[in-house]
């Protein structure tokens, strides 16, 4: 029998250093090392080549049956997940029928241009702005469906 997705995904975070956080004794604050958007979709396959164009590579893979049901993409200190309905029902039943949703994510990038170039044929829901709190953004829908926005801030922001 396979150990669950997600004690494998805790696992890989601890050998990787992102530990999770802990808990401490009593009115005092936690120290939240990081947080990592795990998206929950019907089939990762599609989004794996969206994410690699954009430099990020595949730094854990756990399988489900032909597919994957689960990887852990990573691009210098940045991660994303994936993790498929049927691997999160068979990992933890009770949220198997959790509703699947639109994910918006924003990604704060030092290179706005780079960016562009290597989303090819994405196409733009928002073409590239200067909003009013100073980002140069761009904003696309990666193949799963969920909201990327990638911002870029003047130096001194």
């Amino acid at each position: 029998m396979r150990p669950p997705v997600l004690a494998v995904a805790v696992a890989l975070l601890l050998a990787s250093g992102s530990a999770p956080p802990t808990t401490r004794s009593e009115g005092t604050t936690m120290n939240v090392k990081s947080i990592t958007a795990n998206l929950y979709v019907e089939e990762i396959e599609p989004s794996l080549p969206f994410w690699e164009r954009l430099g990020f590579t595949r730094t854990a893979e756990v399988p489900e049956g032909d597919r994957l049901g689960f990887v852990i993409l990573q691009h210098g200190g940045t991660q994303v997940m994936y993790q498929t309905r049927a691997s999160v029902a068979g990992d933890a039943p009770v949220l198997g029928e959790t509703p699947m949703r639109g994910t918006l994510l924003f990604i704060e990038v030092d290179d706005i241009e780079s960016v562009i170039r290597n989303l090819g044929d994405t196409p733009l829901i928002v073409p590239r702005r200067t909003t009013f709190y100073g980002a140069d953004e761009v904003i696309v829908r990666e193949p799963a469906g969920n909201v990327v926005t990638f911002a870029q801030f003047k130096q001194g922001s």
